[in-house]
């Protein structure tokens, strides 16, 4: 089989060529998950021609899986996620070299892992492998794309590329474990897994080979809903470069950092009139429907906007999903900590179940 006849279409890309595949040739990802992310991510870098693949998982495939984890069959149910998925990529590319770990990353055996690989992806979806993610790839000094969904959103960016952030610098400590329930528990789109993981897949092969603009020092959001992306500026903290080990725990259950309230909390609040509300959307979000009073900033002019804000009173703070208010949540505490500050949990679309809009 002629590898030059695979992969020509890349190949004859001016600002690619024969040594952008070279150096993916000689590169190596570590993909940690193969559920809705970690599958077409694993399936593009494996079929564009990545040297080594890491994979590591330790579920089973489940009926509920096929919606959008998408390698795998009905024949699959049952089976080794890790075991399903290295037969059929291994169909897909003979050529490449699989290094296979049937287990869940943890703070034992992360750092082990991962010193092997150029770069890690995180496909995994919770807060506690995330921070686990981040402090070994800084201890190891290895860049790691992040993707995250929620509902019909997504998130994409590339955390410990040389001096840009970290994910600590996005978020510092992990909310409460119930925070941002995984897709098994809330529900997502299934098509945008493939679209957030095609694009973690997309940011390591530029990591690899050093063509275009890494998404380092930016936080890509996506709103399948409308088709909008938006992107948000980072910006690194040294401090949260100086990880020199693991915590002891990645038990997210033990760190309460972002203050939320549920529906029904707001709900009773917003009708007494004892807060301002701040919908971080974007504006023609905001205009398609709205809660009444709510003032819109959106999320990427908020830290220009701060004297739209009174902090003296409550600030709630509202998105369409409950994701882009955490991440207003917390650039609000850098620049006023004494600020009483609450995150909608759910957002709008939470809430729309409950009170009307309009």
């Amino acid at each position: 089989m002629s590898q030059k006849q695979r992969y020509i279409r890349q190949t004859g890309l001016t600002r690619f060529g024969p040594e952008g595949q070279k150096k993916l040739e000689n590169g190596s990802v570590l993909i940690v998950g193969l559920g809705g992310l970690g599958i077409p991510a694993a399936q593009y870098l494996n079929s564009m021609g990545v040297g080594t693949l890491g994979l590591v998982e330790q579920d089973a495939v489940e009926l509920h899986n096929l919606q959008r984890q998408v390698l795998y069959d009905e024949k699959d149910v049952g089976r080794p996620k890790l075991e399903a998925a290295l037969e059929k990529l291994r169909q897909q590319n003979t050529e490449t070299n699989f290094k296979t770990f049937d287990t869940f990353l943890t703070k034992d055996n992360a750092l082990n892992i991962i010193k092997g690989f150029d770069l890690v992806v995180d496909a995994t979806d919770n807060f506690a492998t995330r921070y686990l993610i981040n402090d070994a790839c800084v201890i190891l000094k290895k860049p790691f794309v992040y993707g995250a969904l929620h509902g019909f959103e997504g998130q994409v960016a590339v955390f410990n590329q040389q001096d840009g952030p970290t994910y600590r610098c996005l978020f510092p400590n992990p909310p409460d474990s119930d925070e941002i329930p995984n897709c098994d528990e809330n529900g997502v789109l299934g098509v945008l897994p493939g679209i957030v993981g095609t694009l973690q897949a997309l940011e390591a092969v530029k990591v690899l080979t050093g063509v275009g603009e890494v998404l380092s020092g930016k936080l890509l959001l996506y709103d399948g809903l409308i088709q909008s992306t938006q992107k948000i500026n980072l910006k690194a903290i040294p401090e949260n470069k100086n990880t020199t080990k693991l915590n002891t725990s990645y038990d997210v259950s033990e760190c309460t950092t972002i203050h939320s309230v549920t529906a029904d909390e707001f709900i009773f609040h917003h009708g007494k009139g004892e807060l301002q509300l701040i919908d971080v959307r974007t504006e023609r979000e905001f205009k398609n429907h709205h809660l009444d009073g709510a003032n819109n900033i959106p999320l990427r002019e908020l830290e220009s906007s701060l004297e739209r804000i009174n902090f003296n009173m409550p600030v709630y703070l509202i998105c369409q999903s409950g994701q882009r208010s955490k991440i207003a949540f917390e650039k609000l505490r850098k620049h006023h900590p004494e600020a009483i500050l609450f995150n909608v949990s759910g957002g709008m679309a939470n809430l729309s179940l409950h009170v009307g809009t309009d």
